[in-house]
């Protein structure tokens, strides 16, 4: 070919997206050109055609950049084109296999993504919860607890009675235990039937199902149900799985002050999102404490049937990601044997304990 042949086209590096309007020469090669620079020359043999419409020809090259193309939409240099690339129509097998190393590892980092979501982000909650210092797992915790008194109330109950009767108990829980700290622990004035235990060690009864509890067993199992997952810390654990990196990164550079973190941390922990394997964790804690006690864990199950009814074949609303209540009943009723001593709290402690957030008088 002795004439060189120029015309407008269309540009893309393949760095990237960005398309850019070039002057392309034909001659010995097809260069391009951005002004008077020459930013890249193709020798004819190795043009390939990408894609062809009436409207104009999409070409790459081997040996440039692999997503680098130039759509040229001039017809007399689309025929140059034609008569002067000879491998213009080859499909190279090394293309194909370029094309599918990409989809490969665009299909191979979508797969590490998947996998750090759901096994790498649970083994580092798992390995660092266990490191977070006591003094921030209580700050995380009371930046939690301030949330959860927005949401809630925070109007503690405190009749004098039914108080004593309640830390009664939670000290009897808390020695069976063996709990490295003591637990803060209130009755919140709020129908909600749950109870919940935030990082730091701050557990939470709500009147709801201090009102359709029947016996001081009951309630025992359940706040030794919190005290499994406060010895476990799965509140931090959970925080750190399902707060991603962004909250992982701040725990671990000392950014949880925020607003933002506190409102985070107190949507997740209100959420309720513990794993299974969690739940199932703090049952058998709850079941150890009771034994412990000399009294049985099936009452606690009998409370959780009474809440959620029939769990299986509908949605069982905030205790969504617990194993389902007649199957947690049946687990504590095979390991229970009879019970060895008296009940916790005696007729007049129970009584004052249900009365706990009635004014005194």
């Amino acid at each position: 070919m002795t004439d060189i042949l120029e015309t407008d086209a269309a540009f893309f590096d393949g760095l990237t997206n960005r398309k850019r309007s070039v002057r392309v020469k034909l001659g010995a090669s097809l260069d391009i050109f951005d002004g008077e620079r020459r930013i890249d020359s193709w020798t004819l043999d190795s043009i390939r055609l990408v894609d062809a419409k009436s409207s104009g020809m999409r070409l790459r090259a081997n040996g440039a950049s692999e997503l680098a193309r130039l759509i040229v939409d001039d017809p007399a240099f689309i025929d140059a084109i034609y008569r002067n690339c000879p491998q213009l129509l080859v499909e190279e097998h090394s293309h194909k296999s370029s094309t599918a190393r990409i989809v490969g590892w665009s299909l191979a980092a979508a797969a590490s993504v998947l996998g750090v979501i759901f096994f790498g982000l649970p083994l580092a909650a798992d390995r660092l919860a266990p490191l977070v210092p006591a003094a921030l797992d209580r700050r995380v915790g009371e930046m939690v607890d301030s949330q959860v008194k927005v949401v809630f109330g925070d109007k503690l109950c405190t009749e004098p009675d039914g108080k004593a009767a309640f830390l009664k108990l939670v000290r009897a829980l808390e020695r069976s235990g063996g709990l490295d700290q003591s637990p803060s622990a209130d009755v919140l004035q709020s129908k909600t039937a749950n109870a919940i235990a935030l990082p730091g060690g701050r557990v939470y009864l709500f009147e709801g199902l201090l009102d359709v509890a029947q016996t001081p067993d009951e309630i025992a199992g359940v706040l030794g149900h919190e005290l499994g997952h406060v010895h476990h810390r799965d509140g931090m654990r959970m925080l750190i799985e399902s707060g991603g990196s962004s909250f992982l990164f701040g725990l671990l550079f000392g950014d949880v002050t925020g607003s933002g973190a506190a409102m985070l941390a107190a949507r997740l922990m209100l959420n309720a999102r513990y794993t299974r394997e969690a739940e199932t964790r703090a049952d058998e804690f709850a079941i150890g404490v009771m034994h412990g006690l000399g009294r049985l864990s099936q009452p606690m199950g009998e409370l959780l049937v009474r809440v959620t009814g029939n769990q299986r074949g509908q949605s069982p609303g905030i205790l969504a990601s617990h194993p389902f209540s007649e199957d947690r009943l049946a687990r504590m009723k095979a390991a229970d044997k009879a019970a060895t001593a008296l009940p916790i709290l005696d007729d007049a402690e129970w009584k004052a304990l249900k009365a706990i957030c009635k004014p005194a008088g």
